[in-house]
Formats: C-alpha cells, sequence, structure tokens
C-alpha cells in the first residue's frame, strides 16, 4: 500500500512540473481608448476591476501556476470580452451607458468582482460610498447619451 503511495505521488509531482510548460498567453496589449472617468471613479474602477476589465492586468505570482494560471488567463481574457475599460472610449455613447448600468447592477449583486479574485484581492471590495459614487457615474454616463442623440 505505501508503495503505491508513493508511485502516486511521484506521478503527481511529475505531472504538476510537466503542466508548467503548457504556455499560456498573459497579455496586456496597449490601451487603445481608455476610459476618461472622474479620478475618483477612475480610482475605484482601477482597483476592483482593472485586472480583469482592462488590458493593464497585473499579473500576480498565482498567474504564472499552471493549472491556476489557466484559470486566472481564462477569466481575464472573458472579462476583457465583455468590459475593457482599455477600449471604453470606442463604444458608442447608447453602449457606454449600457456598460456603465452593468457594472453597477454586477456590483449590487455581488456578482463583480468575483469571490475568487475578492478571496486572493480584499481591497477590491467596494464600500458603499464607492458604490454610490459609481451610480452617480453611471447616471452622469447615461445623461451624457441622452445628450449625444
Amino acid at each position: 500500500m505505501k508503495r503505491w503511495l508513493l508511485r502516486a505521488g511521484v506521478v503527481l509531482f511529475l505531472a504538476f512540473v510537466v503542466i508548467q510548460f503548457v504556455p499560456v498567453s498573459r497579455t496586456n496589449p496597449p490601451a487603445t481608448a481608455p476610459l476618461e472617468a472622474p479620478a475618483e471613479v477612475a480610482a475605484v474602477l482601477r482597483r476592483a476591476c482593472y485586472d480583469c476589465h482592462s488590458n493593464e492586468t497585473v499579473w500576480p505570482w498565482y498567474a504564472y501556476v499552471a493549472p491556476v494560471s489557466w484559470l486566472v488567463v481564462r477569466d481575464t481574457d472573458e472579462g476583457r470580452e465583455h468590459l475593457n475599460f482599455s477600449t471604453w472610449g470606442t463604444l458608442k455613447p447608447k453602449a457606454r451607458a449600457s456598460k456603465a448600468a452593468e457594472v453597477v447592477e454586477e456590483i449590487e449583486e455581488g456578482e463583480m468582482p468575483l469571490a475568487p479574485y475578492l478571496w486572493l484581492h480584499p481591497e477590491a471590495r467596494l464600500a458603499a460610498a464607492e458604490l454610490e459614487l459609481l451610480r452617480r457615474w453611471s447616471d452622469e454616463v447615461a445623461a451624457q447619451s441622452q445628450a449625444a442623440r
């Protein structure tokens, strides 16, 4: 029995070492049309959202250790696909208003930031005052969208 456990342990260790060589793409393309928002709003979004929703991701050490790296890269790619503050300026006013409202809604419903992210980055948790700041910003973006029509 002990020999079997030792062999299983060796096989698992070797598998862990081998998967480290499976490439993942941790990219940070240039910001082509970054978010323009009041400084307070931008600071909150940078702290709580930018690692997954911009091209300015700060890749932590665990983003370089498989299999966790695969999950981090996948979540970041999906986050950027859904909302990317580095390309915010390319959105039409109506789309900006929709995305800003969606940001607030996702935070209010506890969907964002993702729970695993908050475990490792408790500083990304938003205070009630910060959520209210984002609500006001979202309302301003919506008003600008209406004025642009």
